[in-house]
């Protein structure tokens, strides 16, 4: 049996910053969505979903979305006035395409695909079936930024493709709204957000990269920079803009993304973030697939994963072990909306129940992921023994 190294990690979900990438060149990517043509940059991508409803003329209609799903972009969607109703995803993420099908009716105006955690979901069978019916399809990349379904780039085959910046690469906020194919939009340039949320972000991440770095020292440091940092920010009434909310707020609508957080998502190296991302994925999968059966056995081409998504049986316990050595683990999509009925859709309720986000991200060195695979073994032995314990 392996035990948890009692040695603290300390190992961030997202992406950091460090010095060097405030001082980038600023050079456009080949990447979706930085290649687009037509697209407007946002703080959230929550604010582009809600302007996709506006822009296509979705309210006062019904906007069919997948079971598994997230919340805030539901509600989005519900306060941009159309009506999500929701289709079947099964066990392994895999939306069940006969089934939307079935369930377009009168009022349908949309159909809404999530790609989950940078693994394509059924773009092309989704396109023939909104083509079928004359309805268009919005493309959620959220979780899927730089991920491809094979040469196909994630957010190219609906009429709208919607990505999230700061899940992927080391921003204090971003999205993005991409129009693809001839029809043109009139789309307003949003207003740049607070310069102080932009810097509160900013500080926060690059304290983060010095906890990820330095060990106790930078541990220390990053404690007491926040302790002082809490207090001059509440004492100077600084607006921050928190971007890890779980719901929509409608006054933040119009909240552009600043130039800034651009400049520094257009100086990264997106192919060797890509490339980082599926080395740390490969050896979680190598590691762990022996002790939890993997959602995926593969990881196919041209998919930067997201996280690896870990499958346990008590959620509660693995994510407390977890935490507790300093792996900020997360509890990945607990929650169905209220919108949605969870009895119609029971294999999104066990995925619910079962899926831990693991981080293997682009700042995870090969010597950090051995750490990690290790805590993650250890939590899921102890997890077991307890449990056979209680039996």
């Amino acid at each position: 049996m392996e035990a948890v190294k009692n040695t603290r990690l300390f190992v961030p979900a997202l992406p950091t910053l460090w010095p060097g990438m405030l001082l980038g060149r600023g050079e456009p990517s080949g990447f979706m969505p930085f290649s687009a043509p037509n697209v407007r940059w946002f703080y959230f991508a929550r604010n582009a979903v809600w302007l996709t409803v506006k822009m296509l003329g979705l309210d006062k209609g019904e906007v069919l979305m997948p079971s598994y799903h997230h919340g805030v972009e539901v509600e989005a969607v519900a306060d941009a006035g159309a009506t999500p109703r929701f289709y079947r995803v099964g066990s392994r993420w895999d939306v069940d395409v006969e089934d939307v099908e079935r369930r377009i009716g009168p009022k349908t105006k949309a159909l809404y695909l999530i790609h989950y955690a940078g693994f394509p979901s059924p773009a092309e069978e989704m396109r023939r079936v909104a083509d079928k019916h004359g309805l268009p399809l919005i493309e959620d990349c959220a979780l899927s930024l730089l991920s491809s379904d094979g040469s196909v780039p994630l957010g190219t085959t609906g009429d709208i493709g919607i990505f999230c910046l700061y899940k992927t690469l080391p921003l204090p906020h971003g999205g993005a709204l991409v129009v693809n194919g001839p029809r043109q939009y009139s789309l307003p340039e949003p207003p740049t957000p607070p310069f102080t949320s932009t810097l509160s972000h900013t500080l926060s991440s690059l304290l983060q990269n010095l906890e990820l770095r330095g060990g106790s020292f930078g541990r220390g440091v990053r404690r007491f920079i926040r302790s002082l940092g809490k207090g001059a920010v509440k004492a100077a009434d600084i607006e921050r803009v928190a971007t890890g909310t779980q719901h929509f707020d409608r006054r933040h609508v119009d909240l552009g993304m600043s130039p800034f957080a651009k400049r520094i998502a257009q100086a990264q190296d997106m192919e060797a973030i890509v490339e980082r991302r599926r080395r740390n994925y490969f050896f979680l999968l190598g590691r762990l697939r022996d002790v939890s059966a993997p959602l995926f056995n593969q990881l196919p081409a041209g998919v930067s994963p997201l996280f690896y998504p870990l499958v346990v049986e008590d959620k509660a316990e693995v994510l407390a072990r977890l935490h507790a050595r300093g792996i900020e683990a997360i509890d990945f999509w607990r929650h169905m909306h209220p919108s949605c009925d969870a009895s119609a859709f029971p294999e999104v309720m066990q995925l619910r129940r079962s899926i831990v986000e693991i981080p293997c991200h682009q700042d995870l060195t090969p010597e950090v992921m051995a750490e990690v695979a290790m805590a993650v073994r250890g939590a899921l032995t102890v997890d077991r023994r307890t449990r056979k314990h209680a039996g």
